[in-house]
C-alpha cells in the first residue's frame, strides 16, 4: 500500500525541463558572483576582504582595541566564525596572521603576540597560542562606526549586523595592497606608502585636475615593506595609469672586502613576497651544481639587527659577472605585475590610481555626510533637553511645588507638560534630574553647554550644505592619520631598468688546473695539488689519455670528432674531482652521437685568427679553417667542422700559428709534403678537398703541420717509431702522388698508425 501511495505521489511531480548547461550556467554564475564580491576581491572604499573586514569589525565588537590588552586568537577567530564569517576557522586565523605581519602589509591591521609566521614561510603558531588585539593604524579604518556612517545589513543567521565597508579614514587599498584570485577575476596590488598615499588624497581634493605627472611628483611609486629597490618609471606610469604593468625588485645589495682579492656579497633587502629561506637554498644550489664557479660559501646571517644573506666569492673571482648571475636566476631581482582590480558599487572593475582616490574620496563623503548627520541629530536632542532644564531653573519653585503634588513620575510628566508647556522629552529629563545638578555651577555648566551645541549645530549645517566645507574635514581627518602614522620610506625607486648582461667565462675565478680527456670521451678537471699527489691517473680498462695539459679555468678545450664535429667546452664546464678519479663522460656535458668518438683535443687561450686548424679525412679530404670560426656563445651539443661523406671520418686535425708545410702519412707507408698555401682557408660547413693521389687498399692515417726545421715521429702497428727530417720528404704539389716512408715486407709488414711532428 505504501509503495502504491509513493507512485502515485511520484506520477503527480510536475517533471521541469531544462538543458543541463543552463542549470550549470546558473549555479556556477551566482558561485562566480559570491566569490568575487564576498571572498577574493577588496572592496575598492576601505580595501578589505569580507573575512578581513569582520576580523576587524569582530574585534572592535569584543573590545579589543589598540588600548586593551591582548585577547587570545583563538577567542577572536571564534566569535567572528560565530557571527560573521561561517567558513573554516583556519582561513580566519590566516587572515588575522597576515595582518599582523610587517613584511607583507604597508601597515600592519592586528597587533600579534606570540609567533607570527617569518619570512621565511615559517608558519605561525596554532591559533590557541598566540594573542591579538587590534593595532592603532586599524582604529583609523572602524573611527565612528557607531555613528550610522556605514551601511550594515544582516549576518549570514540574521541575529547580528555587520558592515558592508568600514569608515577607513586613509585609502587602505594603495597603503597595504591586496593580492586575491576567483573565478575569471585575479587581483595584484602592491603596497604604497601610507604618507605619500594620503599626500596625494589630499591633493586630489584640492585639485580636481590633478595628472598623472602630478601624482608621480607626490607618489613616485610602490613601497614595499621589505624595501628593495623598484626600477622603471614607464612600467610604474604604465600601472598607475590603467591598473596593468610590471615593475622590476631588485634587493638592496652591497659589496664588502674580506681581504685585498676576495669580496663578498652581502644582500639586505629583497623582493616582496619572497621567501628568504628558499632564496638562500636558491643561491646555495647554484654553488653546489657548479653553475657558479666563483662562489665559496652562502650564509643566512639574518637576526634582529635585520636581514643579511652573505654570499662569500673565491679569491680573484668577477663579483659583478656573478652578482648579475645572481640577479638573473634567482629571486634576487623579480618582475612584479599590476593588476588593480577592486570591487566598484558590487562589481569587479580594474582601475587606475587616480580613479582610486576618486573612489575613497566619494567614500569618505558618505562616511562624513552620515556622521555629520548623526552628530547634528544628536547635537539638536540635546540642546532641545538642555533648553527645557535652563527654563525650568528659571520657574524651578513652580516645578518643585507641581511635581511635589503630583501622585507618582507619569503623572508629574503629565503635570509639568500641561502647566509649562515643556515637551514629553524635556519633561523626562527634568523629573529624573538629581537634585544636585541644580546647584548655580550645574546651571552655568548648561548655559555653556547650550551655547556649545548651537556652535556645534551651525558648524554641522554648514558641512552638510557646502562642499567645499566638507572637503575640508576630509583632508582634517587625513591629516591627523599622516601626523599619527608616520612611514618612512623603504623601496627606492629608480627610473631605469638596469640591463644584465652575463659573460659566463667572468663566473669562474681563474685558477690553474689540470685537464684530462681520455679516448674513450671521458673528461676530468683536478686540482694541481691532487694531480701531483695522486700516484695514478683514473682511467676506464682498456682506455688511454688523448690530452692532459695544465690549464686555466678561463681557458676552452676544442675537440674534434671523427663524425666531422667539434666540441666546445669552457675549463670551468668541466667537473672537478680527483685525479684518480674516471672523470665524467663527455655526453653529459654535451650532446655527441653515440658512435662519435673524440680523435684531437686544443687547449685555447684566445680564439685568434692568427691561428689554423687543419682538418684531414681518412679518404683524402683536407681543409683549413680559421680559429676564430670555431669561438661560439652556445655549446650544448657538438658543432659542425666540416663536412664529409657518409663512408668518410676525419682522422687528425692540427692548430699552429704559423701554417708553412703540410705532411699527410697514409696506412700504407706513404707520405706528401707540400705547402700550406695549397689549401685555401674554408669555413666551419664547408667540405675539403683532396691532399693526395693514393694507392688501391690505402687510407690517410694522419696529417701535420710542419717545416724544415722539424723531424716527423712515425707510428707502426707494430709497435715501433720512426723518426726521420722533414727535409727527407720531396716538397711537391697538393694532389700528387705519395713517397714511401717506410719499405713494407711481406710478412708483418709496419702499417703506419699516427703521424706527429718533433719540434727542435
Amino acid at each position: 500500500m505504501d509503495i502504491k501511495k509513493k507512485l502515485d505521489a511520484f506520477m503527480n511531480e510536475t517533471f521541469i525541463h531544462e538543458k543541463l548547461e543552463d542549470i550549470v550556467g546558473d549555479r556556477f554564475g551566482r558561485y562566480s558572483k559570491y566569490i568575487i564580491q564576498d571572498r577574493a576581491i577588496p572592496d575598492v572604499r576601505d580595501g578589505l576582504k569580507p573575512v578581513q573586514r569582520r576580523i576587524l569589525y569582530g574585534m572592535n565588537q569584543m573590545g579589543i582595541t589598540s588600548k586593551t590588552p591582548y585577547k587570545k586568537s583563538a577567542r577572536i577567530v571564534g566569535d567572528v566564525m560565530g557571527k560573521y564569517h561561517p567558513h573554516g576557522d583556519s582561513s580566519i586565523y590566516e587572515a588575522m596572521v597576515r595582518m599582523s605581519q610587517n613584511w607583507k602589509m604597508g601597515v600592519t591591521l592586528i597587533d600579534m603576540h606570540g609567533n607570527n609566521g617569518s619570512i621565511d614561510g615559517d608558519s605561525a603558531a596554532a591559533m590557541r597560542y598566540t594573542e591579538s588585539r587590534l593595532s592603532k593604524n586599524a582604529d583609523f579604518l572602524l573611527k565612528d562606526i557607531e555613528k550610522n556612517t556605514v551601511p550594515f545589513v544582516p549576518n549570514f543567521d540574521e541575529e547580528e549586523e555587520e558592515p558592508t565597508v568600514l569608515p577607513a579614514m586613509f585609502p587602505n587599498l594603495l597603503v597595504n595592497g591586496s593580492v586575491g584570485i576567483s573565478s575569471g577575476y585575479a587581483t595584484n596590488i602592491p603596497t604604497h606608502n601610507l604618507n605619500e598615499v594620503i599626500n596625494a588624497t589630499i591633493h586630489r581634493i584640492d585639485h580636481p585636475e590633478m595628472t598623472l605627472d602630478d601624482l608621480l611628483t607626490i607618489m613616485p611609486g610602490p613601497d614595499f615593506p621589505t624595501g628593495g629597490i623598484v626600477q622603471g618609471l614607464d612600467s610604474i606610469r604604465e600601472a598607475f595609469s590603467n591598473g596593468n604593468g610590471s615593475v622590476v625588485i631588485k634587493s638592496k645589495i652591497d659589496f664588502e672586502d674580506i681581504s685585498n682579492d676576495q669580496k663578498r656579497i652581502v644582500v639586505t633587502e629583497i623582493p616582496y613576497e619572497i621567501n628568504k629561506a628558499k632564496l638562500v637554498e636558491k643561491i646555495d644550489q647554484l654553488r653546489i651544481d657548479k653553475k657558479v664557479d666563483g662562489i665559496l660559501e652562502v650564509r643566512d646571517e639574518s637576526d634582529r639587527e635585520g636581514l643579511r644573506i652573505a654570499v662569500d666569492l673565491k679569491k680573484n673571482a668577477n663579483e659583478n659577472a656573478i652578482l648579475n648571475y645572481l640577479l638573473k636566476n634567482t629571486d634576487l631581482q623579480i618582475r612584479y605585475s599590476y593588476n588593480m582590480v577592486a570591487i566598484c558599487n558590487r562589481k569587479p572593475e580594474k582601475l587606475s590610481v587616480i580613479r582610486v582616490l576618486d573612489y575613497y574620496i566619494t567614500h569618505q563623503k558618505d562616511v562624513v555626510t552620515n556622521r555629520t548627520n548623526y552628530d547634528l541629530s544628536k547635537a539638536l536632542k540635546r540642546l532641545h533637553i538642555v533648553e527645557g532644564l535652563i527654563k525650568m531653573v528659571s520657574i524651578l519653585d513652580e516645578v518643585i511645588k507641581t511635581i511635589r503634588a503630583s501622585n507618582n513620575k507619569a503623572n508629574s510628566k503629565e503635570n509639568i507638560i500641561n502647566n509649562f508647556s515643556f515637551t514629553e522629552e524635556q519633561a523626562e529629563a527634568i523629573v529624573t534630574m538629581q537634585l544636585y545638578r541644580l546647584s548655580s555651577t550645574d546651571i552655568l555648566a548648561l548655559q555653556n553647554e547650550q551655547q556649545e551645541l548651537n556652535e556645534n549645530i551651525k558648524e554641522y549645517n554648514k558641512i552638510l550644505s557646502s562642499e567645499k566645507e566638507l572637503l575640508k574635514v576630509i583632508k582634517s581627518q587625513l591629516n591627523e592619520v599622516n601626523k599619527v602614522i608616520v612611514t618612512p620610506r623603504k623601496t627606492i625607486i629608480e627610473h631605469e631598468v638596469s640591463d644584465i648582461k652575463i659573460d659566463e667565462t667572468d663566473l669562474s675565478a681563474d685558477e690553474q688546473v689540470m685537464v684530462c680527456v681520455s679516448k674513450d670521451g671521458y673528461v676530468k678537471r683536478t686540482s694541481l695539488k691532487s694531480y701531483t699527489t695522486s700516484k695514478q691517473n683514473g682511467l676506464k680498462e682498456d682506455d688511454s689519455v688523448l690530452f692532459l695539459e695544465e690549464l686555466s679555468t678561463l681557458d676552452t678545450l676544442l675537440m674534434f670528432t671523427n663524425q666531422g664535429n667539434y666540441l666546445y667546452l669552457p675549463t670551468y664546464k668541466v667537473e672537478e674531482c680527483k685525479f684518480k678519479d674516471v672523470g665524467t663522460y663527455i655526453s653529459s656535458l654535451i650532446q655527441i652521437n653515440d658512435k662519435e668518438k673524440i680523435i684531437a683535443c686544443f687547449k685555447i687561450n684566445q680564439f685568434s685568427p692568427d691561428f689554423t686548424v687543419m682538418l684531414c679525412t681518412k679518404n683524402g679530404s683536407i681543409k683549413q679553417t680559421l680559429l676564430s670560426e670555431f669561438e661560439v656563445t652556445r655549446y650544448s651539443k657538438a658543432i659542425k667542422a666540416m663536412k664529409i661523406a657518409d663512408d668518410d671520418s676525419v682522422v687528425s686535425a692540427d692548430l699552429t700559428d704559423n701554417p708553412l708545410e703540410i705532411i699527410v702519412g697514409t696506412k700504407n707507408a706513404e707520405a706528401i709534403r707540400f705547402r700550406a698555401s695549397d689549401v685555401s682557408l674554408y669555413g666551419t660547413a664547408a667540405g675539403g678537398i683532396r691532399s693526395c693521389s693514393m694507392k688501391a687498399n690505402d687510407e690517410i692515417i694522419g696529417a701535420t703541420y710542419a717545416n724544415k726545421n722539424d723531424d716527423i715521429l712515425l707510428l707502426t702497428v707494430r709497435g715501433n717509431i720512426k723518426r726521420i727530417s722533414v727535409l727527407d720528404l720531396p716538397l711537391t704539389k697538393r694532389g700528387r702522388a705519395t713517397s714511401n716512408v717506410i719499405k713494407l715486407t711481406k710478412t708483418n709488414p709496419h702499417y703506419l698508425t699516427d703521424i706527429k711532428r718533433l719540434t727542435p
